[in-house]
């Protein structure tokens, strides 16, 4: 049985991780139609995601300055959201990292939400959220707080919207299960492997890719090489961050800014490893070193630790701090043979792009069946 299927996303603006699955649900449900609160994809970006595809948005969308501030809006996401109608389809699958799974669906219909991450500055990023942006106190700070509160009562009561959630990762899966008290399937997110080729020989610098914001930790990263002025970072990324990283960065460390695709994969192919500090959800960018054949060097917490194998495709630190990091660049040195390339490209094969979409596919296949059997 076919059954008309509806696409739901926060916004489409960038093309990041999220916006590559909706790419591979629009691929699996070609005949689907699409939603989302704000939608100012480039050209380009637009053809590779939707192909081609009109979206339909919420009143977001004609608000001024939506298309650099929308996040602004926040406080009136839940409304938004809750104003597209969805109320004609059989399926309708929610790709959610904010609201997206507050989509309201009826009794007949089912919905799936593939969830990114319960709304982080919402919940366990609240606090740090609050302190970085300096709102712990005045009228703004009051304000911010009145809205994240009322976000949170929201995002519970919308949680039962949900028929069936799948988690990008058994880490998300566990904080799902933490705020939300539901179970979640875990299905991979997609990476293109084929885009990054395999590299036998390596070359003696190390890499790092980042936007320059807090939580990624590009900093503690430039910080641990300023006491090892023998090895050579390379970084690739700009952001908030930039002055104070440039800082911090010795003369063994050469910030390059943001780069083109195909320099991208050069220099991810030829470092001796990869470098991750941040705490991810997942960490796409983990898995396509891993398959150029380089090693990750990541902090042990979070996806790191499902999609890099400790002593096998790359190192695991356990602590979130330039030393942790430092001993085990010196402990990852001390056993380069360890590390075949072949091999961890074979490992980084198993989140490739066709796997995803056939997981997606026969999940929603599955729990469709099941549901209009039964109804």
């Amino acid at each position: 049985m076919n059954y008309k299927t509806a696409i739901v996303h926060e916004w489409f603006v960038n093309y990041m991780g999220s916006e590559k699955c909706v790419e591979s649900f629009v691929n699996i449900f070609p005949e689907s139609d699409i939603f989302s609160l704000v939608d100012f994809l480039e050209t380009s970006h637009r053809e590779q995601i939707l192909k081609g595809k009109s979206v339909t948005t919420s009143f977001i969308q004609k608000l001024p300055f939506a298309s650099k501030k929308h996040r602004q809006y926040l406080s009136l996401f839940p409304l938004a959201i809750e104003q597209l109608d969805v109320s004609q389809y059989d399926v309708v699958l929610s790709s959610s990292h904010a609201v997206a799974k507050g989509t309201l669906t009826n009794s007949n219909q089912l919905h799936i939400c593939y969830c990114h991450t319960p709304i982080r500055y919402a919940w366990d990023l609240y606090h740090q959220y609050i302190k970085e942006a300096k709102l712990q106190k005045g009228v703004k700070g009051f304000i911010a707080q009145k809205i994240l509160h009322k976000i949170r009562i929201w995002d519970l009561i919308s949680t039962s919207r949900v028929d069936h959630f799948i988690a990008n990762s058994n880490h998300v899966a566990k904080r799902i299960k933490k705020i939300y008290n539901r179970n979640a399937d875990v299905i991979y997110p997609p990476v293109d492997t084929s885009k990054f080729g395999l590299a036998e020989q390596k070359e003696n610098y190390y890499l790092t890719a980042a936007r320059f914001v807090p939580y990624k930790k590009v900093d503690l990263i430039v910080e641990a090489f300023k006491g090892m002025q023998d090895k050579k970072l390379i970084v690739i990324g700009d952001g908030p961050e930039l002055a104070k990283i440039k800082s911090i960065a010795g003369k063994n460390v050469e910030l390059v800014g943001h780069q083109n695709d195909e320099n991208f994969i050069k220099l991810m192919k030829n470092a001796k490893a990869f470098l991750f500090a941040a705490e991810e959800d997942f960490g796409i960018t983990n898995v396509e070193a891993q398959a150029c054949g380089t090693p990750v060097i990541a902090f042990g917490v979070g996806g790191a630790r499902e999609t890099v194998l400790h002593n096998k495709t790359g190192m695991l630190f356990e602590k979130q701090t330039p030393d942790s990091l430092k001993k085990t660049i010196e402990e990852f040195e001390k056993n380069l043979d360890m590390f075949s390339p072949s091999e961890i490209r074979k490992h980084a094969l198993q989140f490739d792009r066709s796997i995803f979409e056939r997981n997606i596919s026969n999940f929603v296949k599955q729990k469709a069946d099941d549901f209009y059997k039964n109804n």
